[in-house]
């Protein structure tokens, strides 16, 4: 699947767009690697704005940023804000309730996978 992101930077008064590509299929079918794979692409879209000449592949972390899934005429948009900036990926055939779930439960498993195994 391909889908646009409009970035737009801290500090900057115009956005541009870049072209993610996930190996899925339609939105209204994902799973969790989807969202996790889409997610990754959209920080990555905005990586590559902020920084153009760097590497094209870098590691991403599914923590720091703030998101919401919105309608859009129709459909859904991704939003992400960090404090670098923010983008909006989309526009996606799928529904909202269950696409905001998904990404939710993408992010808690993050969080978990992060968190030290040790209580005390």
């Amino acid at each position: 699947m391909t889908f646009n992101v409009e970035i737009v930077l801290r500090g900057r008064d115009f956005a541009v767009t870049d072209v993610v590509n996930i190996e899925h299929g339609l939105p209204a079918a994902w799973d969790e690697a989807a969202a996790r794979d889409a997610l990754k692409g959209i920080l990555r879209a905005i990586y590559r704005a902020e920084h153009p000449s760097a590497p094209a592949d870098p590691t991403v972390v599914l923590q720091g940023f703030s998101w919401i899934v919105e309608p859009s005429e129709g459909r859904v948009v991704i939003a992400i804000e960090l404090p670098s900036g923010a983008a909006v990926a989309g526009p996606f055939d799928a529904d909202q309730a269950t696409l905001d779930a998904l990404i939710a439960r993408v992010l808690r498993t993050e969080r978990q996978m992060a968190a030290p195994t040790t209580v005390h």
